[in-house]
């Protein structure tokens, strides 16, 4: 149960590899662009969720070293919420299994579950690909995590698409 006595709900948050990188350009501003296979691994983290009548989106727990209004999840979570005009708000629990900082995308994978978590639960009736659009202002490989398969990516995942890859079993 969360502190406003409402059911937490858990999903996965899957890693990914990049089974390749190429870096195709180097910008001015010291971005690249590049090409790449996002592949999704069986490792993820844990996100929970519980719903609010009074509207606050709150953090419950996480990394303690990430402040909770710069947590990709707090940040995913407002986003959706603004952008679909909905009064509820969320208690939001982390459970990281996927190292931070190590390229597997933990943080953006919380952010894409939290944004098709409260999709459903806030019924908002978003389609994927609206999601994946707002997923991008959080982060360039959030998208690929929204739309939950292993994808082409150039330029960053705002220009993916679907790729097959074989399933990768890691844990």
């Amino acid at each position: 149960m969360s502190g406003t006595g409402t059911q937490v709900r858990w999903w996965p948050a899957p890693a990914k590899l990049n089974l390749f990188l190429h870096i195709t350009h180097r910008y001015a501003d010291g971005y690249h662009a590049l090409q790449t296979v996002f592949q999704l691994i069986d490792r993820a983290d844990r996100i929970g969720l519980a719903l609010r009548s009074d509207g606050r989106i709150e953090r419950c727990a996480g990394m303690e070293e990430v402040e909770p209004q710069r947590d990709l999840t707090v940040r995913a979570a407002r986003l959706l919420q603004e952008h679909a005009g909905v009064s509820q708000g969320a208690d939001i629990y982390v459970e990281k299994h996927i190292p931070a900082g190590g390229g597997l995308g933990g943080g953006s994978s919380d952010a894409a579950t939290v944004l098709l978590a409260l999709n459903a639960l806030w019924h908002t009736g978003l389609a994927v690909a609206d999601l994946a659009r707002l997923g991008l202002s959080l982060g360039a490989d959030v998208p690929v995590f929204v739309e939950g398969a292993s994808a082409w990516g150039r330029a960053g995942a705002s220009s993916s698409g679907p790729c097959r890859c074989q399933r990768a079993g890691i844990s």
